[in-house]
């Protein structure tokens, strides 16, 4: 008997990538003339990116240059979560960005339960923060991979260690 393919759908993303996307962001910032004279700062701690800085025009210009950076580095905008703007000491604006890793319970049971529906003869489980996949034929992974593509879960998919 053949042994079963099977591949993993998860959701992470590459830190590494995020603080070298956040760097390139702070030079451009200090850089910029718009930004001469301004006090906008953005960080990392964990999961989360904060910005600060002086009035939202700047704030949406961080955006475009923080987003335009991580798509360079590969890194897909689904990925960040925006939080309320909120106001800092001096009538500064502050933001927190939330980096979404992982697939929470909810999502994964959603994601289960659609593999179940396309009517595809493969087995999912749910295993921590990923899903495995398994089947007897690789074209039924090709085709279900197809199908998790075009449904949207609200979160960015990706497939890992197909086998």
């Amino acid at each position: 008997m053949a042994k079963d393919s099977s591949f993993d759908i998860v959701s992470e993303v590459d830190l590494f990538e995020v603080d070298n996307a956040i760097n390139m962001t702070m030079k451009e910032i200090q850089t910029r003339f718009d930004f001469k004279g301004s006090i906008s700062k953005i960080t990392r701690t964990e999961n989360t990116i904060d910005i600060l800085t002086d009035n939202d025009t700047r704030l949406n210009n961080i955006h475009d240059i923080l987003e335009g950076k991580l798509v360079k580095r590969e890194i897909q905008i689904g990925f960040l979560d925006y939080k309320e703007e909120e106001v800092a000491l001096g009538g500064n604006i502050k933001q927190q960005i939330i980096i979404k890793q992982g697939i929470d319970k909810e999502t994964s049971k959603e994601i289960t339960k659609f593999i179940k529906t396309t009517k595809l003869k493969a087995n999912a489980q749910i295993q921590d923060s990923k899903i495995r996949v398994t089947s007897a034929k690789k074209d039924v992974l090709q085709s279900l991979i197809h199908e998790l593509k075009q449904h949207d879960f609200g979160i960015v998919l990706q497939f890992d260690n197909y086998r």
